[in-house]
């Protein structure tokens, strides 16, 4: 299974890889490193969407690292950079230890990320493992939401629970989760709204969907993932930062990764939101959906 993630991973950053992060694996196929070597690097860094704070201390650690271990080989530079990138990618461990049942998986980001198919392939990834799903219809907003996330628990073969467009959210939440543990589910995902009239609107709203879950299960929401469009690049780490405020992310889902070339953006949120990329989407299938291991991205954009 391993090996499929990695084969999968390798495929979602190929862009990524052909591009900015293969300029900067040829800057260390040079004889010897000079003073321009650092410049560029940081320039190629800014390019792929590291944004400008995490290029510089990236540049600075490697090239401090450098100094201080007497390195003189550009290979041995090169995987003094891919040590560093790993380091910054691994961010507060593995995924949570969650012993409630049923495991309630709140996810949030705004419309048009690829929010509820990722809730779908989460699904099946759960399904997978011979967990039973239930997935919440939240996102009230939109009667089109509702009516997706339908299909895909047909498609998923996992029970969904809805109301009508316009529906109090929490009131889903409450019915999913009631009707969860009378049915023995293990794992209940929660379809939020990505967009109200305004932002302050549908902040409230989800932490009004975290009380509920709270008042049935203390313990809960067992994870928080926020769905990023990595196409977005550093307007991302924004709207990252406004779920965070409103909901405590635990874990990111980054889509759309195998639409940019610049993947850079990983690196970008867990140095600057110290927050972990829990998954990544890697195409349009429903088993897409690979577990982000730090050593295989940075080994699949470097090598």
């Amino acid at each position: 299974m391993f090996n499929l993630f990695k084969k999968k991973t390798e495929e979602a950053v190929k862009r990524t890889r052909e591009t900015w992060f293969g300029k900067i694996t040829r800057l260390f196929e040079r004889s010897s490193i000079e003073k321009e070597t650092w410049e560029e690097l940081e320039e190629l860094l800014i390019a792929a969407d590291t944004g400008v704070d995490t290029a510089t201390t990236l540049t600075q650690r490697v090239k401090e690292r450098v100094s201080r271990e007497k390195i003189s080989d550009a290979q041995q530079a090169r995987t003094a950079l891919m040590q560093e990138m790993a380091l910054i990618l691994k961010v507060n461990g593995n995924a949570p230890a969650v012993t409630a049942s049923p495991r309630v998986v709140l996810v949030v980001g705004v419309n048009g990320s690829g929010k509820t198919t990722s809730i779908a392939k989460l699904g099946y990834s759960f399904k997978r493992d011979g967990n039973k799903v239930m997935l919440a219809a939240a996102d009230t907003f939109r009667a089109a939401a509702i009516d997706q996330l339908k299909w895909w628990g047909e498609r998923i073969e996992a029970e969904v629970i809805a109301h009508q467009q316009g529906a109090d959210p929490g009131a889903v939440v409450f019915d999913a989760l009631q009707a969860a543990k009378n049915r023995g589910v293990q794992v209940v995902i929660v379809d939020t709204a990505g967009r109200l009239h305004t932002k302050f609107n549908l902040m409230e709203e989800l932490k009004k969907i975290r009380r509920v879950i709270q008042r049935i299960d203390p313990s809960g929401p067992h994870e928080t993932l926020l769905v990023l469009d990595a196409t977005t690049g550093q307007n991302g780490l924004n709207q990252a930062k406004h779920f965070t405020e409103a909901v405590g992310v635990s874990g990111i889902i980054l889509t759309k990764l195998d639409s940019t070339a610049k993947g850079g953006i990983v690196l970008a949120i867990c140095d600057q939101l110290k927050i972990p990329v829990r998954f990544i989407g890697t195409g349009e299938k429903l088993d897409d959906l690979a577990p982000f291991d730090p050593q295989t991205f940075v080994e699949a954009i470097m090598s």
